[in-house]
């Protein structure tokens, strides 16, 4: 057996202990047909309308292969965070079940921060965008004009009587019913496009098929797309609130739900973005029903099922929001119940008997959502920036660090076994030695600081593969969660050694080291491409 591997330890009773996360437990729980409901409905949501006009800026072929790619990362990604939190050797049995709590067991405040600012970023935009998609649709199915005051009017009513109620429930598996609905209207919405776009037409205009493709390979607004396709398909701000709800929670069954949630979103997704630019080509929008004929019943069926998917959806984004919002201002408590001198649960006194915490931060989220959404015009440069920032961040930046600061000790394990010259690190501390992957560093937070400049010979690859940099973050990472673990056995009785955990895997070291790498190369990038390419004429003008 190689020193960093898998290994599944067969399962044994655990006694209760103290839980890492402060959350309110679901009261409703959902099978691997709800929950994998739930995931596409998080991943398709508003991002699916701006795939083609993600191809346009990006060029068509490189568009695909960067849809495969996010497609692969995304399902490696949310298996990844949720094993992490729920199997790792030192974490199993804390209860660990939110984001944030698990990226600050290795980074403390900084890495809590990072990821729920991030995750805030990401689930406000995609708000936005929704409720900018229903102004986009619903006027044109009812046969509106494009006064201001009447889109924003219909907006305003629709989400209001809506999205806003929907987003008032307290569990996210108690949407399950209505992403089955909207994941169908997502389906049909696909058909819609492949049949009514004029695909033969463009592309007979522009030379041919293969004319398309070697003219568009590749374009300047490559990252532009990127940071959209990101939008399109991060949802791992939603996993542990999904993964939380799953009936019989494993490892097995929470893959069986992103494999299927990602092969049905992927191949969605793939086929809207190519067959809607492949039928207007240079002039898709950022939202392609826009490029339709407003008077096409087809079309408009489509229209009226991408209204009912946004509406769906919100409500999924929202719940990530007001999470956040419980976190940070309410340690998670959102139904602010107090306790009696006999210890029981008294509940909160609601205003007029219905807005209690909950309802009300949803209704803040609501409003804070809806004026954004009545000045922009344009969902394009909402959906690649919210990417860029916001979804580069919680897709790859955070999953890799997380993974090589949980895993730091194995990682600076590793990085010294791929040098072959010294035993020794300054001062005498002993590496752990080769094939015993659970020895602990002697003086670890002196081993680990000392690691990175410790070697006088490396290799090659050593200064161009960063590898100080990422001693560096797996150091810190090692020796924060060693500290946590000691602070947080201190006085409790010691996991079993027979617990069903997930040691580190070297592959999955190395993939942590790509998520970062690709998810500050998209975030920088992208957010410099947005100010010079897609920043002008965003906002609506009333006329």
């Amino acid at each position: 057996m190689s020193q960093i591997e898998e290994q599944v330890d067969p399962p044994s009773a655990l006694p209760p202990r103290r839980q890492v996360s402060t959350i309110v437990e679901p009261n409703v729980k959902a099978g691997l047909a709800g929950s994998t409901s739930n995931l596409i409905n998080s991943i398709v949501g508003s991002g699916i309308i701006g795939l083609p006009y993600a191809l346009n800026e990006s060029g068509i072929v490189a568009g695909i292969l960067m849809i495969v790619l996010v497609s692969y990362f995304t399902d490696k990604t949310l298996r990844m965070i949720v094993e992490l939190a729920t199997y790792h050797p030192d974490l199993y049995g804390m209860g660990v079940k939110t984001y944030e709590d698990m990226l600050a067991i290795p980074f403390g405040t900084t890495g809590r921060r990072f990821i729920m600012i991030a995750m805030f970023i990401m689930a406000y935009g995609a708000m936005i965008s929704y409720m900018i998609i229903v102004k986009d649709t619903v006027p044109t199915v009812l046969g509106m004009g494009n006064s201001w005051i009447e889109r924003e009017g219909v907006m305003v009513v629709l989400t209001a009587c809506t999205m806003l109620p929907l987003s008032m429930m307290r569990d996210i598996s108690q949407l399950a019913c209505t992403s089955a609905l909207s994941v169908t209207a997502d389906v049909i919405l696909v058909i819609v496009l492949v049949i009514e776009a004029p695909i033969q037409r463009s592309v007979s205009q522009a030379g041919g098929l293969g004319t398309v493709l070697s003219e568009n390979l590749i374009k300047q607004g490559l990252f532009v797309g990127l940071g959209v396709l990101s939008t399109a398909m991060a949802c791992q701000h939603s996993a542990f609130l999904i993964s939380g709800t799953l009936e019989d929670p494993t490892a097995s069954r929470w893959a069986i739900v992103t494999k299927q949630s990602l092969l049905v979103a992927g191949s969605l997704s793939l086929t809207f973005a190519v067959m809607g630019y492949l039928g207007y080509l240079d002039e898709t929008q950022g939202d392609i029903l826009r490029n339709f004929d407003p008077e096409s019943t087809a079309v408009n069926a489509g229209r009226i099922l991408l209204a009912i998917t946004m509406i769906f959806t919100y409500p999924m984004e929202s719940f990530v929001c007001r999470h956040v919002l419980m976190q940070l201002v309410f340690s998670g408590d959102m139904d602010n119940t107090s306790v009696g001198s006999n210890g029981e649960s008294i509940p909160e006194s609601k205003f007029l008997g219905c807005l209690g915490r909950r309802e009300t931060w949803t209704f803040y989220l609501y409003l804070a959502a809806l004026i954004p959404a009545i000045l922009l015009r344009d969902i394009g440069p909402v959906l690649s920036i919210t990417g860029s920032l916001g979804a580069s961040s919680v897709a790859y930046i955070a999953p890799g660090l997380a993974y090589l600061g949980l895993h730091g000790s194995e990682f600076l394990v590793w990085s010294s076994q791929s040098i072959p010259s010294h035993d020794k690190v300054d001062g005498g501390v002993e590496l752990p030695v080769a094939g015993d992957a659970t020895a602990e560093l002697q003086t670890e937070s002196r081993a680990s600081a000392s690691f990175a400049r410790s070697r006088t010979i490396h290799p090659w690859w050593w200064y161009p593969a960063l590898m100080p940099m990422w001693t560096a973050v797996a150091s810190k990472g090692a020796l924060g969660t060693k500290q946590f673990v000691e602070t947080y056995h201190a006085g409790q009785d010691i996991k079993s050694e027979s617990a069903p955990v997930i040691r580190a895997r070297k592959r999955d070291l190395i993939w942590s080291i790509v998520f970062i790498v690709f998810g500050v190369v998209a975030a920088t990038l992208g957010l410099v491409s947005n100010i010079v390419f897609e920043t002008r004429d965003i906002f609506f003008s009333p006329h």
